[in-house]
């Protein structure tokens, strides 16, 4: 399966990426990962309905926008077990507080979902925050905060641990190997190879 990809900024502020998802480049149903601010834009030069909205942490340059998407489109949002009530209660960070959203669906690590016609894969990834998942399909990893283009996710806000983070990404590597493609929640798209190569901070693994 052609599974197409398109990128959103909906949160300048924070740089934060947002993913439109479909069963190749006519597929008429998408999944949206991680709207994190307005998604007037997303929803403007969207083409096709949204199937589902799923949520890989819930800091709030991830989950800004969830709320207003799911009204608009009348999408089911999937997030977080452990995470879920911050999207709940309107998670606040630096001032900014979020719309409040009920999730339909909290998922776990183990997780097989189907959403816009795409069978996603649920991987437990904690480290930068608590429960803290990523999204897999057809080769294509949605990493949110774990890990970038040339960094990591950070550890120092209220859930995150170091340890966790690199047996995070050892985990992935394992799992799926070098050549699945990353689609972090800032920056550019990588894959696993290539940060166990030359990302910085991963030094650790590059040596275990």
């Amino acid at each position: 399966m052609a599974v197409a990809v398109e990128r959103f900024l909906l949160d300048r502020e924070y740089g934060s990426n947002c993913y439109v998802v479909r069963a190749g480049e006519g597929a008429e149903s998408v999944a949206v990962i991680d709207p994190g601010g307005d998604p007037g834009d997303l929803v403007a030069r969207l083409v096709g309905s949204v199937g589902g909205i799923l949520v890989t942490h819930a800091d709030v340059d991830h989950i800004g926008g969830v709320a207003a998407l799911a009204a608009a489109t009348d999408a089911e949002v999937w997030a977080p077990a452990g995470e879920a009530d911050f999207l709940r209660q309107g998670a606040t960070r630096g001032g900014r507080t979020v719309q409040a959203h009920d999730p339909e669906h909290t998922v776990a690590d183990g997780d097989s979902i189907a959403v816009a016609g795409l069978s996603f894969d649920v991987v437990g990834i904690p480290g930068h925050s608590i429960d803290h998942v990523g999204f897999h399909v057809e080769g294509k990893l949605f990493s949110g905060d774990l890990l970038f283009a040339g960094s990591v996710g950070r550890t120092d806000f209220p859930g995150g641990d170091w340890g966790t983070l690199v047996a995070s990404i050892r985990r992935l590597l394992e799992r799926f190997g070098p050549d699945v493609t990353v689609y972090p929640g800032h920056g550019e798209p990588t894959t696993l190879g290539r940060e166990l190569q030359t990302n910085p901070f991963l030094g650790e693994l590059r040596s275990a």
